[in-house]
Order: C-alpha cells, then structure tokens, then sequence
C-alpha cells in the first residue's frame, strides 16, 4: 500500500517545493516507492480564513497554483479558522482563492482535486454551496481527543479526510477497529513537537484565528515543558504519538491507513527539507537531495 504524504507550506515555501518537485520528478529512484505527495497545504498572509497557524507566505497565488498544477499535485488551502462569523464569508481575497484553486486540471490532462482544510460549520456549509468542487478535510485544530467523537467525525459525508488530534495516534486497539471505509478517511499528524499532556491545544489554536481576524488580542504563552526551545524535529520523534517511517511501514500501512500529514507551515525552509529527507528520500540519496536544495542560487532556507 502506497502512503501519502500532506506535506506543510502551500504559499509559505512555495521556493522549496519549486527545486524539489523537479528532483522527486526527475530521480524518483532517490525517494521510497511505496510514498507519493498527497497534497501540499497552506494559506498566505493575511488570508483570514486561515487558521492553525498565522500565514506568512507572500508568493502571488496564481504562481503557487500553476506549480501544483504542473506536478500534478492536489492543493489544500488551509481555512480551519474556527471563530468565522457569518460576515467573514464575503471576504474577497479568500473567495477569490477558491474561484482560482477550484479547477480541476492537472498535468497532461490528468484531473487533479484540490481541497480545503476546514474547522468552521459555518464556512464549511457556505464552502459546500459555492465552491462544490473541492473536497473537504476536517482540521486537526479541533483538537479530537476522544476516540468515539472521532469515529463519528470519520462518518461525516463531508469530508474526505479527517485529521484527529496526535494523541489518538497510538491508539492501534481502537485504530484497527475502523471500518475500511473509515481507515482511508484517517489522515494522521506524524511530527507534532506540542507536549503530549498539554491541555491548552484549544485556545492556542483560537488565539491564532483570532490573529488572523484582525483582533488585538495577546499573544498565547505556551506553558508546556520544553517550550521556550521550539520546534525540534529530535525532540518530535521522541514524543509518544509521533510516527516514523518504520511504523508507516509495518504498522500503518498494513493496517489499513495510507495518509499522513507532516506539520510544519510555521517553521523554517530547511527544517521542512529534513522533513522531506526523513519520511521520502532514501538514506543513500539525501545528500543528493541536499546539495541540490543548497546549490540553488534562488534559495534561502535560513
């Protein structure tokens, strides 16, 4: 069973993926057989849709569509703002996203899906009436922590996929359990770095949509151990729901579950590379990889 991979920064590293999809293309024997890029997902600044993280990227949207389009690769525009009231729908620059990413043609007349990633009822019924052509993905940002919530999520006609909070992650008992139907909805986090007994994922993630609204609000304090550190790949691999390449492999796949999201939309270029060298390309290809990432004149990864 193939696995797919989600992969972070639409708009925010739309200069990485345009070295990178050329090597995945052109040395597929570099990277694992058994993986595809599923989709890339984000939002640019200033979109006040968007959620999970404030956007930063500023590449003209028109570019950042006809590079997905060139590889043939499912865009997701992230719009899992969770405090959108009925005056935020009119919003010209994120109707005007979806107007531009709403079509459905991909490299050689392949036809190629894009979706958005969604927390809002309100949106996502707005969403649904006029812009029928993407698909919809239940956002990570709801944080579903109890199993039984989640499969009645994974039940919901709406979405194609349904991303649970990391902690359900290792839940296999419960995992295995799922339907076939069910399992090919699940689309789980892999790299979270968050503490795995924080409590606070709610309001963290609401304080983000309230940024992205426009309202002065503070910035959230992070409480958890280790916070003042960051983001630390090492430091996500030690945590208790992250998930490998090995268990992909012998425990995920053949399970049942193929799609797997790789966060990262608020860190740097390099860091999301290690991401790209880690879970795609083989060891023995990753400094092929690196230098041809580093040797490009038109990167800036730091």
């Amino acid at each position: 069973m193939k696995a797919y991979y989600h992969l972070p920064g639409l708009f925010e590293f739309y200069d990485l993926y345009k070295a990178f999809l050329p090597l995945f293309r052109e040395h597929r024997e570099w990277f694992y057989d058994w993986c595809e890029i599923g989709s890339i997902y984000g939002a640019p600044s200033d979109c006040i849709w968007g959620g999970g993280r404030v956007g930063f990227g500023d590449e003209p949207a028109e570019n950042v569509a006809e590079l997905v389009k060139e590889y043939g690769i499912s865009a997701r525009l992230t719009f899992s703002n969770s405090l959108i009231r009925e005056e935020h729908l009119g919003d010209k620059k994120c109707n005007e996203l979806c107007r531009l990413f709403g079509g459905r043609a991909g490299q050689n007349g392949i036809a190629v899906q894009n979706g958005v990633i969604v927390h809002s009822d309100l949106l996502l019924n707005y969403l649904k009436v006029r812009y029928p052509e993407f698909y919809f993905v239940s956002s990570t940002t709801k944080v579903i922590t109890d199993f039984a919530q989640f499969s009645t999520e994974l039940n919901c006609d709406e979405f194609r996929y349904v991303v649970p909070d990391f902690r359900l992650n290792k839940e296999l008992e419960n995992l295995r359990g799922l339907s076939d139907e069910q399992k090919q909805k699940v689309e789980f986090l892999c790299n979270e770095c968050c503490w795995f007994g924080c409590q606070d994922r709610k309001n963290c993630y609401e304080n983000v949509s309230r940024k992205n609204l426009g309202e002065d609000c503070k910035d959230h304090i992070c409480r958890s151990p280790g916070a003042k550190k960051g983001y630390r790949f090492s430091d996500a691999m030690k945590n208790p729901g992250f998930i490998g390449i090995n268990e992909i492999q012998n425990i995920y796949a053949p399970a049942g579950f193929s799609q797997f999201k790789i966060e990262g939309r608020s860190l740097g270029s390099a860091l999301i590379l290690e991401f790209l060298l880690y879970y795609m390309t083989k060891p023995e290809y990753q400094l092929n990889v690196r230098e041809e990432i580093y040797l490009d004149s038109t990167l800036d990864l730091f």
